[in-house]
């Protein structure tokens, strides 16, 4: 697959991208996505999203999702996710061991995360063939691939209990109003199996600048009641 992705990524030397999180006209909460440069060719990334104000006595969100890559190939080494949204709380780990061609997965729902009462629990292992990715690191691995509108693009991915093929649809070009002014984008869509970085019934689609930046500066994501939108209203890279 045709990637731009390399070394030379303004992504991997460090980054954080700070989004307001609305439901329709109602500001419903921020979301952070962050890139941190290690040590011994590695990076990680961070997504945190919490709610707001009404919401957050309605509804309260307090998502965390982790993963660290090698540099070099960009694949996982491990993710974890916790969830609490809700009464739900959840905590997830994938440990990819590529020699021995096996992805390790742990999944724990909680009836009360602040005691650890485990409401159901369950680990797995499934067999990978070299190029699996997260979902995280795969967000990042699509920031960074050579989009041509009309392409689409499919590569495996693990998540939840299973590894799946993730497809990736270039649409095209579009002028985008942004807090930056207005800014020429590639709009691309993910087709996710299951769950990704914002939890959708429907559609996903994500904006990114066309530029050497690759600034995702907008996300708009399909649910029961409407459509959630993630606007960039903030960054700095290192």
């Amino acid at each position: 697959m045709s990637s731009l992705l390399a070394q030379s990524s303004p992504w991997l030397q460090g980054e954080r991208l700070i989004y307001r999180v609305s439901w329709g006209f109602i500001t419903a909460g921020t979301a952070t996505l962050e890139t941190k440069k290690m040590s011994g060719n590695k990076t990680e990334f961070y997504s945190l999203a919490h709610n707001n104000g009404s919401f957050r006595t309605i509804y309260p969100v307090a998502d965390t999702v982790y993963s660290r890559i090698q540099n070099g190939s960009f694949l996982p080494e491990v993710f974890r996710k916790t969830i609490h949204e809700g009464s739900y709380h959840n905590k997830s780990v994938i440990r990819f061991d590529r020699a021995g061609s096996t992805a390790w997965l742990s999944d724990t729902v909680f009836s009360d995360p602040v005691k650890k009462t485990i409401k159901r629990s369950t680990d797995t292992t499934i067999a990978i063939f070299g190029m699996e990715r997260c979902i995280l690191s795969a967000f990042y691995f699509v920031r960074g691939m050579k989009f041509v509108p009309g392409d689409k693009k499919t590569f495996s991915a693990v998540s939840g209990k299973k590894r799946y093929d993730l497809r990736v649809i270039i649409h095209g070009r579009e002028e985008i109003n942004t807090k930056f002014g207005k800014k020429q984008c590639i709009k691309v869509e993910p087709i996710l199996e299951e769950d990704g970085l914002f939890q959708a019934s429907g559609r996903l689609f994500i904006w990114f600048t066309d530029d050497s930046m690759r600034l995702p500066v907008l996300m708009k994501s399909e649910i029961l009641v409407g459509s959630i939108k993630a606007e960039l209203i903030d960054y700095n890279q290192k």
